[in-house]
């Protein structure tokens, strides 16, 4: 798990990759069936940006989980 946001109160942990590598999904499967671009994507499971909450939306419904379980949350 790689840190994307780091405050005073919590951490923002990304783990798509994780899920992608369990699945056997693969990232521009996943880009094209939530309707963002490859970049887009390889930028948001990289940690380099957060997604809209439609887009994160989108991104959980293709994996089969909740985005909940994409982003964890570490106090």
């Amino acid at each position: 798990m790689t840190k994307i946001y780091t405050g005073d109160l919590m951490e923002l942990v990304c783990v798509i990759k994780e899920y992608l590598k369990e699945n056997g999904l693969k990232s521009k499967y996943v880009a094209e069936k939530a309707g963002v671009s490859e970049t887009t994507f390889s930028h948001i499971i990289n940690n380099k940006s957060l997604p809209t909450l439609p887009v994160a939306f989108k991104i959980a419904k293709v994996i089969g989980k909740r985005v909940d379980e994409l982003w964890l949350v570490k106090s």
